[in-house]
């Protein structure tokens, strides 16, 4: 059964920097399109970016230019790189495949929060 497990979430202030991780288990993932997605308190979960086996990604209108996702094969982990971060970036991101391709069971996610 494929596992995912998000971290590096923390504390960080408006206009600072995180970089989240999310390590899979199984072989989906050197297949599937993956993605991040966010889920804000009183908020659909909502999918920010996502990435092809291929490389090839996609970004949310809210995070274009700001974040940057990637992905290792070698050490089946995907990444999001976080910029300019923003107060309404707040949320609990999760890792998960994308576009069409089945759902893993969801991870725990990891908490981002963007306070001064």
């Amino acid at each position: 059964q494929v596992q995912l497990v998000e971290s590096g979430g923390g504390l960080a202030q408006p206009g600072g920097s995180l970089r989240l991780s999310c390590a899979a288990s199984g072989t989906i993932f050197s297949s599937a399109t993956m993605g991040w997605y966010r889920q804000a308190p009183g908020k659909q979960r909502e999918l920010v970016a996502s990435i092809t086996s291929e490389g090839s990604t996609d970004y949310s209108d809210s995070v274009k230019g700001r974040f940057t996702i990637s992905r290792n094969y070698a050490v089946n982990t995907i990444f999001l790189r976080m910029n300019s971060l923003k107060s309404e970036d707040t949320a609990v991101y999760y890792c998960n495949t994308a576009r069409g391709w089945p759902t893993i069971s969801w991870g725990r996610g990891t908490q981002v929060t963007v306070s001064s």
